[in-house]
């Protein structure tokens, strides 16, 4: 139950963290935005819940999973509040600054690793990792379902839609979640451990790997809409006829 929630939690902010990806070639559009411009609208997002995962997985380690699920959710309901009314107003400048704080639901990942291990044997583990895993799935559903969502009901309205569904996902997890019986928090110094981690060959090995991987599949997932706009003249809200 707690892998499976733990796995949903991941999903919609995903999703809310990809808000703005699918959309970027009508704002592009919209706003007369060169590809540059378009191109920092989409990673602006991705680069801070990237760089955030340092200071949530800290946090996950001392407070646990539970209170970092529903903090993150929580968290996120506004910037994907705010990202859609400065996309309703076509101002670039506004959903570059909401943009940066919208990073916050990317930070989710660094909470639902430890979480959810923390639930298994060690044997086990790369089987919850591998299920909470499949929470990166938000990526996709908000690619499919985010310009159809705007078509159907409009941008703002689809911007609540997605607050909601974090607001309701926070309150599930407080009535349902828990941690692992055998969580403990950890409160040593931070700082020490990041620097006794940076020492090991080992971290940065692995960073180069998740970054190719990892960051190479939700960078272009969020700039994948931007690039076929360019190239193919695509759009995301409608098929061009023949």
């Amino acid at each position: 139950m707690n892998l499976a929630l733990a796995t949903w939690v991941s999903a919609i902010n995903f999703w809310a963290w990809n808000m703005i990806g699918p959309l970027s070639t009508t704002y592009a559009g919209d706003m007369k935005l060169s590809s540059t411009e378009a191109s920092m609208l989409v990673a602006t997002p991705i680069l801070v819940g990237s760089l955030g995962r340092i200071v949530v997985g800290s946090l996950t380690d001392r407070f646990g999973g539970r209170a970092m699920f529903i903090a993150v959710s929580l968290a996120s309901i506004g910037p994907v509040l705010a990202v859609g009314a400065a996309g309703s107003a076509r101002s670039y400048p506004l959903l570059l600054v909401f943009g940066f704080f919208l990073g916050v639901a990317g930070t989710i990942f660094a909470v639902g690793i430890p979480f959810a291990n923390n639930w298994y044997e060690a044997a086990r583990r790369g089987f919850a990792t591998g299920v909470f895993g499949m929470g990166m799935v938000g990526t996709a559903l908000s690619a499919f379902f985010t310009p159809r969502f705007v078509r159907w009901f409009g941008l703002f309205a689809t911007h609540v839609i997605v607050a909601v569904a974090l607001a309701v996902t926070a309150v599930v997890c407080i009535v349902v979640m828990r941690n692992a019986p055998g969580f403990t928090a950890n409160t040593d110094p931070v700082l020490p451990k990041l620097r006794a981690a940076a020492k090991l060959p080992v971290t940065w090995e692995m960073s180069f790997l998740y970054a190719v991987v990892f960051g190479g599949f939700v960078a272009f997932a969020n700039y994948l809409p931007t690039y076929i706009k360019m190239v193919s003249a695509f759009s995301p809200l409608r098929h061009r006829r023949r």
